[in-house]
Parts: structure tokens; sequence; C-alpha cells
């Protein structure tokens, strides 16, 4: 044991000989590519993008659009974004324009923000940053969840660069050249510049050859790579489900052993990987994808709970089925231009998670509605943890699951209430992807389409309709029974269906306050019906928040 740590003090490999060293930087050599040949359409460059470039160049800097902009615009795609790489300090960037905001700690950048409102558009611009050298960087006994609290008291200073003992880079902000800038980023194909005055791509690494084959290649060594930040296994799985690349062999060798690193990465960082991973409108190729190089578990939380299959859970068909159909629901809405909501996505995902606990705690004698706010809170404590679960993405989701129960609900004022609540329309689609598969009854949530599309009085006879045929379907329901008198032969018992027995129970809700008498058969009136009415201190406006006293249809949904 002595011998071996000798031996790695004094840099040997076991067995005496000297280590291999670490793979050096790769710096690669500038090769400028004219517009004939890489032939991006100028038409696809933002103009605001362009008015960056040109005030900054115009300050006597060097600028570029850089990263996934220029890779989509070598594949003929419009970019979402648009990124711009400078010579100029973050300080000078901020000098130049009126609306400049430098953010970051790990990485100073500066937000160019044009616009106001929903309709504002924010150009990220970054400094040429330089080459990393391991032995000349601050080393810490942290990592990135704790490199704050680990530097709390030490003076800040503007360039800094501090790693862990592992290598992972924790801040980074020493300025440098372009050729180191470019061999510090993770692919190939993210590691050129675009020039739209002079029309001319700047590449250093074979990018431009690896867009055209469709190949995902690490600049340097892949393993070095992902320790200095394991984010870049997620991020090359988005990028090859999203671009429909293969992963070079080397580039994909590491990506099961290095997996584990990213249980340091702060969990608000990595959640906000997984949202990129599903929002971007590649969804289930990305799930695909995970499962294709073997990270479909252990990697994120939620999606442990989207796939798993253990005692309890629902049937594993319907529930991948369900899962697949909220993945495909939300590429759909992207490719169609339409906004997608992270909350909807993730309780799709963790739906079958609330309704496994949802289910047991009434198993154990909890009323339904305190069982599934438990479920609810178990779920994301497990699963979701501080990141999101206490915040509006949280309360989203509580709110489209605890809605879900209360669609079951159509008596009185109670769907009327339902129909007003803001987040109605993701509740309904929730209950839609619900009967899809076979969970609840394709027919409520056919009644509830046509209910929020009704004006206030056909609402009304929709619901008059419904209790019409419930008295149909009990004989004798509607009608009053004596004190003391047992009821008459052929009348249904009072452990009817939960439809029904809603239906009749909350009659007295009705809005329009009706008759409560009924013809017998002999054509005579029945007595009137005694009837005891609830008060409400709240108004008729709380009815429908309290969920119903049986399960809902589908045993607990």
């Amino acid at each position: 044991m002595i011998k071996k740590l000798i031996d790695k003090l004094l840099g040997k490999a076991p067995g005496g000989k000297p280590a291999a060293p670490a793979p050096g930087p790769v710096l690669g050599q500038r090769v400028e590519v004219p517009h004939t040949e890489h032939g991006i359409d100028p038409a696809l460059v933002d103009e605001r993008a362009l008015r960056v470039v040109q005030t900054l160049a115009d300050a006597g800097h060097e600028a570029y659009i850089v990263g996934g902009a220029v890779r989509d615009l070598l594949l003929g795609l419009r970019p979402k974004d648009f990124d711009v790489a400078t010579s100029a300090t973050p300080e000078q960037v901020k000098a130049l324009f009126r609306r400049a905001f430098i953010i970051g700690r790990r990485f100073r950048i500066v937000h160019v923000v044009f616009g106001r409102g929903r309709e504002h558009e924010v150009i990220e611009v970054s400094t040429f940053r330089a080459l990393m050298d391991p032995a000349a960087a601050e080393a810490v006994d942290a990592n990135e969840k704790t490199v704050e609290k680990a530097r709390r008291g030490q003076p800040e200073v503007g360039n800094t660069r501090v790693v862990d003992a592992e290598g992972r880079v924790l801040r980074d902000n020493v300025w440098g050249p372009q050729i180191e800038d470019a061999a510090r980023r993770d692919f190939t194909v993210n590691a050129m510049y675009y020039d739209p005055q002079r029309r001319l791509v700047v590449d250093y690494h074979g990018g431009l050859q690896d867009a055209r084959a469709k190949l995902l290649r690490m600049i340097g060594d892949p393993a070095t790579r992902y320790r200095e930040d394991p984010v870049r296994i997620v991020r090359v799985v988005r990028f090859a489900a999203k671009l429909g690349f293969e992963i070079e062999p080397a580039t994909r060798a590491p990506l099961r052993e290095m997996a584990a690193l990213l249980e340091k990465v702060p969990p608000s960082r990595l959640f906000d990987e997984m949202i990129k991973l599903l929002q971007t409108g590649h969804a289930s190729a990305s799930v695909a994808e995970l499962r294709k190089q073997g990270l479909s578990r252990g990697l994120f939380p939620v999606l442990d709970a989207a796939f798993a299959d253990g005692p309890g859970a629902a049937a594993p068909a319907q529930r991948q089925r369900f899962v697949e159909l909220a993945l495909a629901d939300t590429d759909r809405r992207v490719a169609e231009g339409k906004p997608v909501a992270p909350s909807f996505l993730l309780a799709c995902l963790l739906w079958h998670d609330v309704q496994q606990g949802w289910q047991a705690l009434k198993d154990r004698g909890e009323a339904p509605f305190p069982a599934l706010q438990q479920a609810v809170d178990a779920v994301f404590d497990a699963r979701v943890g501080d990141i999101s679960g206490r915040g509006k993405l949280g309360a989203d989701m509580r709110e489209v699951w605890m809605m879900q129960p209360r669609f079951e609900r159509r008596v009185g004022n109670a769907p009327f209430t339902l129909a007003e609540q803001p987040r109605f329309r993701a509740g309904f689609d929730f209950l839609r992807l619900r009967a899809d598969v076979g969970e609840v009854d394709a027919a409520l949530a056919e009644w509830w389409e046509d209910f929020s599309l009704e004006p206030e009085e056909g609402r009304r006879a929709m619901l008059d309709e419904l209790k019409q045929k419930a008295a149909r379907r009990v004989p004798g329901a509607r009608r009053a029974v004596p004190a003391g008198a047992a009821p008459a032969a052929g009348t249904a018992a009072p452990a009817a269906t939960a439809g029904v027995a809603e239906a009749t129970a909350d009659a007295d809700d009705a809005p329009d306050g009706g008759e409560d008498t009924a013809p017998d058969d002999a054509g005579g009136e029945a007595p009137r019906k005694r009837r005891r009415r609830r008060r409400r201190p709240g108004g008729r406006a709380a009815e429908g928040d309290a969920p119903p006293s049986s399960p809902p249809a589908d045993g607990g949904a």
C-alpha cells in the first residue's frame, strides 16, 4: 500500500513505470471557410445578433456568432437562440449597449436585451476564454454544489479559475485568444465562428465536416472533458436526439462510467438540463437516446419515476403509453409553435407515482382529498425536492393533479367552478391523455370538452340531462319515501353507482332550485320531500373544491 502511495506521488503507474501523461488540450488549426463553400443563408441570421456583432466590431473588437447557432445555420435551420463571442471583456461589452447586464459567477457573460415584455429577445455575449491549466487554477475542497460556501469570505477577483479535486471546473473567468476559446468548447460542431459581415466561417476542429457527416465528436480527450463539466453527458444525448447525429465512438465510450459525476452537479442546473432535454421538440427522441446509451436509469429522478414498473405501479404498458403520449404531445406543440409548460409534462411523468401513493393511503383508510395531498407531497420530496416543488412550477403541477377527481363531480355548481379555473385547460388536457390510455372513460373527457365550449344555458342543459339519466337508471330515486316506510319493491338500494349517488344526493345544489316532487305511478303527486340545504359561509363559489367522497372511476387515479 505504501509503495502504491509513493508511486502515485511520483507520478508512476502501477509496477513502477512512469504514468502516461494526461492528454493535453488540442488547439487545432484556423481554417477560414468562404460563403461559396459553407452556403449559410444570411436571411436566417437574426438582425439583433447582427447589430451586436456590428457594434462590437465598430468599437474595435473581434466579434462572431458562435456555437449552436452556427451549427444550425450550416444545416439550413433557423436558430432559436443566437450567441456572440468577442475579444471584449464583459465590462467593455456592457458599456456599448443601453440594456446590457453582466450575469453569472461561474462563467461571467453579458445579456444584451432587445425589446420588452414577452416579446423581448436576449443575445448572450461571452468573452473569448483561455485554455485551462489545472496547475495554475485554484484548487478547493468543494464541488459545484458547495464552491460558494468554500470560498465565502475570500476576496473576489475579476479573472479567477477554480477547480475541484476531480478536475471539474467550478469557475473560469480567464480571457484568452479565439484559438484557445475554440479548444475549450465541447463538440467540434459547436466550436465554429461565423462573421456575418465577411460571411466567413472560422473552423479550428473540423466541425464543418462533422456537421455534414452528422457526427458528434468531443474536442480533446472525452473523459477529461466530461470531468471538467459532467453536464456534457446530458448535452451529447440532447444534441444527438435533436439533430439526428451519431455519437462518435470515442465520445460515446466513457458515458456510462462518467454518469456518476452528475451526482455532484447542483440539482437546479441538472433540472434545467432535463427541461431542455424534454421541451425542445425532441422529447421522444431524447428518451430513446438515453435508453440507447444506457442512461435511462439513475440520471434524472423524474424519469426514473416515469418508467418505474415496481410493485403496485400502474400496468406497465398503460403507464408507458401514457408517458409516450405526453412526450409526443409536447413535441407536437413545439413543432406547431405553441407554448409548452414544463409543469404539464412533469405532471404527466410523475402522475403514476402520485397515483400509487394515493391509492395506498386510501387503502389504509385516509379520506380521498387528504390522501391525494399527502401523495403529492411525498412525490415532491422523493423526486423533485426543493428545486421547483415549492415554487410556481410545483404549484401548477399540484393544481393539475388536484383537478382530476373534481372532473368526476358533475353536479350542482361544481362544473361551473372548475371550468373557470385558470389552469382548467391544462387539467382537461391531462384528463384527455388519461382517457386516451383507458385510465378513465373516454365519455367523461368528451363531456368536459363539450361543456367547456357551451354557453351557460347549454351547460345547465347538460347537467339537467345528467340528472335525468341518473334518475332513469335508478327507479324511484327522485321519489320521496315517508318516514318509517319500507322502500317499494324493485327500488334500488342506497349503494347504487357512485355517479347516481352523487346526482341524487346533490340534487338540492342545482342552481335553478327546481321542483322536489315527482308524479307517482298513479298520476298523483308524491308528498314533498323535506330537504336539508347546506350552508356555505364562503358563498356558492366554493362549490366543487372538495373531491368526491368515492374514488374516481379508474379506481383512485
